[in-house]
């Protein structure tokens, strides 16, 4: 099982509830984003959203590759404008709780609208786990903790099985 990495906030912090506010890009945004950005290359994540580092901001970062490889975009303001496509189940995990996925399902599409680092609003239309990726991520920065979307047992269940996973000695 993976350790929890101290560079993460870990479940139940609060902040991992809380929904960032948009805002104009800025150097603090910026310097929010390079972080974020930096921190997803060294685990290897396939996403990440500022609250995972503690910060309450409206600053995401999702591959939009096939989930081998990473091609990243920081997402400023992300919302997600509509999904769509087949409802699928896949299997979702968290850096702030570490070895636990669970599985969820999402719509296969998703078309996504967000800030660039200069301001300018942009689009990206997503497809399978890029689309998944991106609804993952940007769920988070509205405070909504991937297992919310579970039911009260199976949310439970995960969190007795976090509580098992971080008693276990190093």
């Amino acid at each position: 099982m993976p350790l929890p990495n101290p560079e993460f906030v870990h479940f139940p912090d609060p902040r991992l509830g809380a929904a960032a506010n948009a805002r104009p890009v800025d150097a603090d945004l910026l310097a929010t984003g390079e972080r974020l950005l930096a921190a997803a290359r060294r685990v290897n994540a396939y996403g990440l959203a500022a609250a995972h580092l503690g910060l309450v901001e409206p600053v995401a970062v999702v591959s939009i590759a096939v989930p081998e490889a990473r091609d990243y975009r920081v997402l400023y303001n992300p919302v997600v404008i509509s999904t769509g496509g087949a409802e699928t189940s896949g299997h979702e995990g968290s850096v702030s709780m570490p070895g636990i996925e669970v599985a969820i399902s999402r719509p296969s599409t998703a078309q996504i609208a967000f800030d660039d680092t200069t301001g300018t609003r942009q689009v990206l239309d997503l497809t399978g786990f890029a689309a998944r990726v991106a609804q993952h991520e940007i769920d988070q920065v509205n405070g909504l903790f991937f297992l919310d979307h579970l039911s009260r047992l199976k949310r439970d269940a995960a969190v007795r099985r976090f509580a098992k996973v971080q008693a276990r000695p190093t």
